[in-house]
């Protein structure tokens, strides 16, 4: 018998809980707890409330999923901060 396909959606994290899980809305209106899947874990990816994050549940239990991506934000301008100067202006002696 054939593993079942994963299914993933995109939503909105809006609680942080303890034991590196978050609550976040989907963009179908549905809330869930996820946890944050092992390659985020191990290159230290960040997440705070207010990302837009990818998951993914399996078909079985559509209130628990796996959070597997991290989107950037779609600020503009999100290089150095406004007033820092250029890197590389100042000489070193």
């Amino acid at each position: 018998m054939a593993k079942e396909e994963l299914i993933q959606f995109e939503g909105l994290v809006t609680e942080i809980l303890p034991d590196a899980r978050y609550r976040v809305q989907l963009d179908a209106g549905h809330e869930i707890v996820a946890y944050t899947a092992g390659k985020m874990k191990k290159n230290r990816i960040k997440t705070l409330a207010g990302d837009r994050v990818t998951i993914e549940m399996s078909p079985y239990d559509l209130e628990k999923g796996r959070l597997i991506f991290r989107h950037k934000d779609e600020r503009p301008g999100g290089g150095a901060p406004r007033g820092a100067p250029p890197r590389g202006q100042f000489r070193r002696r």
